[in-house]
């Protein structure tokens, strides 16, 4: 009953904490002029704050540190390496808001800060030789915080997105607690909550119409989260199970990013635009045209994730790698007929992409 208990308090009081710094940042950013200026790439028409993925940071930071005082009361090197991890994105981030980064030192940032969780958490060797290891895990880390990245296109999308993913590591983390691992469980529910609260509490100022945006600071802080948090979760779900298999758990959990900035990936190279360049091309874009409305596009988004993690929690307590295999190949499948269908929808191409297209 205690452990319920502090868990519904670390959700309710991070949802409060960012619900009640949001309108002080959003003041802040318009006084400093911290704002996101309409675009031929951009859905929206005025200038916007963009420093929502600190209002998130500060929130879940708070609450972390709450719960690592109250309940764990250990201050050790992986939690310090972990918020440290998270700090340095989320600086690196408002930087590139603020005054616009090389992609090459952006990524830079994002290597350092995945190598410090790495290593202060012993993860060097979780899939083998570290030779093996390192640049898997990084490869998995820096690509969905780009994939988040790219995915921030539209009010609200990965910010409802990411909460409903946050709840979904909470409830594997729940029913995978046994005598052996609970100290780790508990931990990964408890810092799952903080961050489901935390963007719960920033949505009613992201959805549409956005008062504020996550910008990149926030939406590579979520891709660090969802990334660290899904290789934890992995690394519970195979000692637990005792079969390597199931690292493929946060695969099936985090899909529906993995599929966005896979169709980005190759409807981009297929029509010769680069894939650095933002553009108006993304899935939530297509369902957005197809739909004709911004918050319908937001609600089919939340409740394919919401399937997404209700099938992947069903299929890790089925205890079957058969099924574990079989449901990797449905989800593929799916989403290569989703994609396909999404690849019909007509879509818009930027000036600096339309030439770069008719220059290939």
């Amino acid at each position: 009953m205690n452990m319920i208990y502090t868990c519904f308090t670390v959700f309710v009081l991070s949802f409060l904490s960012v619900y009640s710094i949001t309108p002080f940042v959003i003041k802040f950013a318009h006084r400093i002029k911290f704002l996101d200026n309409p675009g031929s790439r951009k859905i929206h028409k005025e200038s916007t704050p963009l420093l929502g993925g600190l209002a998130v940071f500060i929130g879940f930071l708070i609450l972390s540190l709450y719960i690592i005082l109250t309940r764990i009361h250990v201050f050790n090197l992986a939690i310090t390496g972990y918020l440290l991890g998270a700090m340095i994105i989320v600086i690196v981030g408002i930087y590139d808001d603020r005054y616009g980064l090389n992609p090459y030192m952006k990524l830079l940032g994002q290597t350092i800060s995945c190598l410090i969780f790495i290593f202060t958490n012993d993860l060097s060797q979780i899939l083998g030789p570290t030779f093996i290891t390192l640049p898997v895990v990084m490869i998995w880390m820096v690509g969905l915080m780009n994939a988040m990245n790219f995915l921030d296109n539209m009010d609200g999308i990965i910010t409802g997105m990411a909460g409903i993913l946050a709840l979904g590591f909470y409830a594997f983390s729940f029913i995978s607690k046994t005598s052996l691992n609970l100290e780790q469980a508990n931990l990964i529910s408890l810092i799952s909550l903080v961050f489901a609260g935390s963007v719960f509490g920033f949505l009613p100022y992201n959805f549409n119409p956005a008062k504020i945006f996550l910008g990149d600071a926030g939406s590579m802080f979520i891709g660090y989260f969802l990334s660290t948090m899904g290789i934890l979760v992995g690394k519970l779900a195979v000692d637990t199970k005792q079969s390597n298999l199931y690292y493929l758990f946060p695969v099936l959990m985090l899909s529906y990013a993995i599929f966005d900035i896979s169709l980005v990936s190759f409807t981009r190279k297929r029509d010769g635009r680069k894939l650095s360049q933002g553009g108006k091309d993304h899935s939530t874009h297509r369902l957005g045209t197809a739909i004709g409305s911004p918050k319908i596009t937001a609600m089919i988004v939340y409740l394919l994730n919401i399937i997404i993690v209700l099938v992947t929690i069903i299929v890790y307590k089925m205890e079957s790698d058969s099924l574990l295999i079989f449901s990797v190949v449905i989800f593929a499948l799916f989403f290569l007929f989703f994609g396909k269908k999404l690849d019909q929808v007509p879509i818009v191409i930027p000036d600096n992409q339309l030439k770069d297209k008719e220059q290939s």
